[in-house]
C-alpha cells in the first residue's frame, strides 16, 4: 500500500490555458495532460507542504513548467506527450508518444502546465507504480512482493522509499505511544 499510496511521483497538477481553438474541452485537456506519467527526481525536488516558497503554482524546488505550442496548419494533426518542452530536461513524460489531443486544420492550443510532487493517496495521477502486490512464497517464512512501475520512478526506488516513509511513520508512533 506505501508503494502506491505514500511514496511522492511527479504529475501536471495546474493548467493555464493560454489558447485553446480545438473541440476538447479545456478540463478534458488538463485532466488528460495529469494523467501523463512523468520521469521523476525525488532528490532535486519536495513536496509542496514541505516547500518555503508559498506561491500556489511552487517554484524551482518544488514545481516544474512544461510548455505546449502547437496548432494544424492544413492537415489534421496529433499533439502528442513528447511536444511538451520542460524547463528541466530530465523531468518529462515518460513516453513522447502519448496522445494528448487531435487539432483540425486552423486549430491550435497554447498551455503552461505545472508538474509537481503528489502522492497517489491524494490522486490516482501520483500513483508511482500501477501493481503492488504481496503473495505468499513458497516456503513458509518467504513473501514475493511484485510492483510494476507507471514509470516515473524504477521499481526498486519505489520500494525503498516506501520503507523508508513506513519506518518514519513507525517511529511517529513509537513516539506518540512513548508520550501517553
Amino acid at each position: 500500500r506505501f508503494c502506491i499510496s505514500e511514496v511522492p511521483s511527479m504529475a501536471i497538477d495546474d493548467v493555464v490555458i493560454l489558447e485553446n481553438s480545438s473541440v476538447l474541452y479545456d478540463e478534458i485537456l488538463a485532466h488528460r495532460l495529469g494523467m501523463v506519467p512523468i520521469k521523476t527526481d525525488l532528490e532535486r525536488y519536495i513536496l509542496p507542504e514541505k516547500c518555503d516558497c508559498g506561491s500556489p503554482l511552487g517554484c524551482h524546488k518544488c514545481r516544474v513548467l512544461l510548455v505546449l505550442d502547437a496548432s494544424a496548419q492544413d492537415k489534421q494533426k496529433t499533439v502528442y506527450s513528447g511536444d511538451l518542452v520542460s524547463e528541466d530536461r530530465d523531468i518529462r513524460p515518460i513516453s513522447e508518444t502519448i496522445p494528448l489531443i487531435k487539432l483540425a486544420p486552423g486549430q491550435s492550443v497554447k498551455l503552461e502546465a505545472y508538474a509537481r510532487l503528489g502522492r497517489g493517496k491524494e490522486h490516482a495521477k501520483w500513483q508511482p507504480c500501477s501493481v503492488a502486490s504481496l503473495t505468499d512464497g513458497k516456503t513458509g517464512d518467504s513473501f514475493v512482493l511484485k510492483v510494476e512501475s507507471a514509470g516515473s520512478l524504477p521499481a526498486r526506488e519505489i520500494v525503498v522509499k516506501a520503507v523508508q516513509i513506513l519506518e518514519e511513520k513507525l517511529k511517529e508512533i513509537q513516539v506518540s505511544v512513548g508520550e501517553k
